[in-house]
């Protein structure tokens, strides 16, 4: 696969490129992940997240996306986790053992970081329904006073989607008490509010 190939994908939806994958462009890919040039790198993760969707051939790689979450780099940690979550669907029990790694980013010095460790969590959820005990207790566990103020809203309304993913597994009277909590609390407006209560009532798709 070129750099033209790469630079050609299709953005917005790179499924039909990602289907026609050979096991050798995914190697290639996986390579494209450390490049620093955003015009392979960036390319490179959409096309292995597409893939990841419809076979699970990306798999076998967990261990280098692993790797990822504890990099220097906050957009190799963004890639890591991606491709973790992506993953989750063929997961055979290892990812039991590497959640609390992939949660440990709910305290990245990176807002970015941060909101990208919860919205993939919904990729998670679907698959991994023996993990969402952990899930909820770290995301009800987050700080929020610790969270940069402009982002306070963005964090909990992520937080509140994924919670009400868990709920259709699995709820508690704390996950319940959180919800009632962070909805009256002061923090959301009340055009938020009128969105959430649709996400949690399950009446609109996020």
């Amino acid at each position: 696969m070129t750099i033209d190939d790469l630079m050609a994908v299709d953005r917005e939806d790179p499924s039909k490129a990602a289907k026609a994958l050979k096991e050798e462009e995914i190697k290639q890919l996986i390579g494209g992940l450390m490049e620093k040039e955003d015009r392979i790198r960036y390319p490179s993760l959409l096309l292995l997240q597409s893939r990841s969707a419809v076979a699970d051939d990306v798999y076998p790689y967990r261990e280098t996306f692993r790797e990822k979450l504890k990099s220097p780099d906050s957009y190799q940690r963004n890639i890591g986790l991606r491709l973790i979550a992506e993953n989750a669907r063929w997961d055979d029990g290892w990812l039991d053992g590497v959640i609390s790694e992939y949660l440990s980013l709910l305290s990245d010095e990176k807002p970015v970081t941060v909101r990208q460790c919860i919205q993939y969590l919904n990729r998670i959820v679907p698959y991994k329904h023996d993990l969402v005990g952990s899930i909820a207790d770290a995301l009800m566990a987050l700080d929020l006073t610790q969270v940069r103020e402009t982002m306070r809203k963005l964090v909990l309304c992520d937080i509140l989607e994924v919670l009400a993913l868990i709920r259709k597994v699995k709820t508690s009277e704390r996950i319940e008490s959180y919800i009632m909590d962070a909805m009256t609390g002061g923090i959301l407006d009340k055009k938020t509010i009128k969105r959430l209560e649709e996400v949690l009532s399950g009446t609109v798709r996020r």
